[in-house]
């Protein structure tokens, strides 16, 4: 599991300052030894100085090794002191060494240990990474595939969009048509009402017309009736005189009876043309 940002941000910041911390520790390390050294010659000399001075002081003293003497030659003393004080010094900072080492071994641990968890980390990542890459790979053949149907969506939408604007056309045309057919229907249909109604106006005045004749019949039938009886009452009284008229040739022309009878043996009454009316 990755650490946080922040956590991952401190720890190299706290690498990066023990790495400059610890950027001249040699250095300082080789100073110190060099200054215990030093010491450690300083004070050898000093005793060898001492042991010159005594043996000068006691000129009886030898300077040759002699066994069984060694207590009693100064120089040999000094020179074993500072030897002692040589292993001594050697003993602590071998000591100082296997504490060093260890401290290292420990560090050496840690860092394995860290390390193999890195290693996992880096195990995780890279695994992580593989199925990340390969969830890309997919989306981008997905993206591939999205595109081509698109594409062919737009495909489609054009021919869709050529289709309707032909119907457009088509349907404008239809309309035109429809509109040219309306107004022709709306002419046809006044003329036929115009027709009708001529007819029917015709048809008023033949009825009319008719209404006339037949009221002018039923007149002349009174009349007709009305001067037979007329007739008949002045039959005895002018039967002589329209005789002696007759036979002597000098009656009236235009007062005989203008009546004949029709095909249907009605009476057809010629009419008198003071008797007209304006209309006929």
């Amino acid at each position: 599991m990755a650490e946080p940002v922040w956590q991952e941000q401190l720890r190299l910041r706290l690498t990066e300052r023990n790495a400059k911390e610890s950027a001249y520790a040699s250095i300082i390390e080789q100073y110190r030894r060099l200054a215990q050294q030093t010491k450690l010659l300083k004070e050898r000399n000093a005793s060898l100085l001492r042991a010159v001075g005594t043996a000068k002081n006691n000129p009886s003293s030898s300077t040759v090794l002699v066994p069984g003497t060694a207590d009693d030659n100064p120089v040999r003393a000094a020179y074993i002191q500072s030897l002692e004080s040589q292993i001594s010094s050697l003993r602590d900072e071998l000591a100082t060494v296997y504490k060093t080492q260890g401290q290292n071994a420990q560090r050496l641990l840690a860092m394995n240990e860290t390390l193999r968890e890195k290693e996992e980390m880096s195990r995780i990542d890279s695994e992580t990474l593989r199925k990340s890459k390969d969830e890309i790979a997919v989306l981008k053949r997905k993206v591939d595939q999205h595109a081509e149907i698109m594409a062919e969506k737009d495909r489609t939408i054009q021919i869709l969009n050529d289709e309707i604007s032909t119907l457009q056309l088509e349907l404008g045309q239809i309309e035109e048509r429809n509109g040219t057919l309306t107004k022709d229907n709306a002419k046809l249909l006044q003329r036929w009402l115009d027709a009708k109604q001529a007819e029917a106006h015709k048809m008023n005045e033949a009825n009319q017309f008719y209404e006339n004749m037949r009221s002018r019949h039923q007149a002349v039938l009174n009349w007709r009736d009305g001067s037979e009886g007329d007739t008949k009452s002045r039959a005895g009284t002018d039967a002589g005189s329209n005789a002696s008229h007759t036979m002597s040739g000098k009656g009236d022309p235009q007062e005989a009876n203008h009546s004949t009878v029709t095909k249907d043996g009605l009476p057809s009454l010629t009419p008198n043309p003071l008797e007209l009316t304006p209309n006929g």
